[in-house]
């Protein structure tokens, strides 16, 4: 009996030990497969950054050694310089370096593209550059040299070594010493490196665009925990005050706010609110929940959300753009004053479109950009800048309106709506200049809410 059923058994336990064997090899052959391609993917990403940043020290040599009074040739050179060091920036978040400190570097590589960018879109022959930008260039051109130096050195290690950037990843999730790694132990003294440039003199045009919003920029004394929630009950029309919950969140830094919260039924966490500490403003609120069914159109959302913005104090906003997303209706307002539309102070809500309710406000932009502005009559007509307009736009609403463009700076505008190509778009044209600062395409919704 044991012989028959071990005769029967055999073949059995064979077949399914040479099957799990094939199972364990594909197995392992596909993660193998999955490595390799991410190896490969690192390689790449990082032998494509050393030749980027070479050919950017070699870009700013050449443009620093043109003549100055070639400002065409300045242009090229500064539009070259942004386009290599975007390639480069982009590398750089291909790499497994989340972990390592390698942010002196990456903010490096941010300032040297936004200078770059800024110089090369304005007008240089009204404003060629100064002898402080020009400095600044030699400075890029140096520094350049030592990081591509560095990269070249790093990478010599690779190739000599055969290390891989797998072991980088392991090494900096593992978190072993920088010192088991000649990859981290290179890119580390490299950042501490360019953490002790000193002599770069940025303008104040490229700091700006890294200008961080801060509790410090408002206005107003701060507030305890109480203030702001009885600031709360207000907004949110309670009598009772007892369920509202107020955290105090980064106390001591430039950062510190009030996060509130408040139970309330149908509703997926409640009524989540987020305060300024200085000044007590409202950042944002969110009221989320299940919308069952649409019953209202996009013009009746706008209506709703542009009566709760009056009766919460958010006065003269005009709603600028729509979107509507499951049974929600996103609108953004911006405010209008003496004509003219102000894209930086605006604020965004979100209406359930069953009943009308306000779901949400994000209101930072127009807690931070809110102030008094003096704006200049522009120097352009509404006629001379529609004639800059592509002829075949046809033009279907006017207004004047402030924006902020690509560089950061604010400018007025006149905004044009119209059709053109089969779209809708709306187009700002520098009420200065006759430039066109911006063109936006309005989408399928937005259109017919305009229309």
């Amino acid at each position: 009996m044991y012989k028959r059923l071990s005769m029967v058994m055999f073949p059995i336990l064979l077949v399914a030990l040479v099957g799990t064997g094939i199972w364990g090899y594909m197995e392992h052959q596909e993660k193998n497969s999955v490595l390799i391609k991410a190896e490969n993917q690192y390689q790449r990403a990082f032998h494509d950054l050393s030749f980027h940043v070479d050919k950017l020290h070699t870009e700013l040599g050449n443009t620093r050694a043109v003549n100055s009074t070639s400002q065409d040739a300045y242009k090229k050179g500064l539009i070259n310089v942004w386009r290599i060091t975007s390639q480069a920036q982009n590398e750089i978040s291909q790499l497994p370096l989340t972990l390592l400190p390698f942010n002196k570097t990456e903010e490096f590589l941010a300032n040297i593209s936004n200078f770059s960018y800024r110089a090369a879109v304005r007008d240089l022959s009204k404003q060629p550059l100064d002898e402080n930008e020009l400095k600044t260039l030699s400075a890029l051109y140096k520094h350049a040299g030592e990081i591509a130096a560095d990269l070249r050195g790093v990478q010599s290690k690779v190739l000599a070594s055969n290390l891989r950037w797998m072991d980088v990843e392991l090494a900096l999730v593992t978190e072993k010493e920088p010192q088991d790694n000649a990859i981290i132990d290179g890119f580390s003294a490299m950042d501490r490196k360019v953490g002790e440039y000193s002599e770069i003199d940025w303008s104040p045009v490229v700091m700006s665009m890294y200008q961080k919003r801060d509790m410090t920029m408002l206005a107003g004394m701060e507030e305890s925990p109480e203030d702001i929630k009885q600031k709360a009950a207000r907004f949110l029309r309670l009598a009772d005050t007892s369920g509202v919950k107020v955290t105090e969140n980064g106390a001591g830094t430039d950062y510190q706010s009030y996060s509130v919260s408040v139970p309330k039924p149908g509703t997926t966490d409640g009524v989540l609110m987020d305060f300024s500490k200085k000044g007590g403003q409202l950042l944002w609120f969110s009221a989320a929940r299940e919308i069952p069914a649409k019953q209202l159109e996009l013009r009746q959302a706008r209506d709703m959300a542009a009566q709760f913005l009056d009766d919460h104090g958010y006065k003269d906003m005009t709603a600028v753009s729509y979107d509507e997303y499951g049974n929600e209706a996103n609108i953004t307002f911006a405010t209008r004053k003496n004509d003219v539309i102000n894209y930086l102070e605006k604020v965004a809500v979100k209406v359930a479109l069953d009943n009308g309710e306000v779901t949400g406000l994000e209101a930072s932009d127009y807690v931070f950009d809110k102030k008094d502005r003096q704006l200049r009559q522009p120097k352009l007509s509404e006629e001379e800048a529609r004639k800059t307009l592509n002829p075949s736009f046809e033009v279907e609403s006017t207004s004047q309106a402030l924006i902020r463009s690509d560089i950061q700076e604010e400018v007025l505008c006149y905004q044009f709506i119209g059709r053109v190509n089969g779209g809708m778009y709306r187009v700002y044209i520098n009420a200065e200049s006759g430039a066109e600062e911006k063109i936006d395409e309005l989408g399928a919704q937005e259109a017919e809410v305009q229309a």
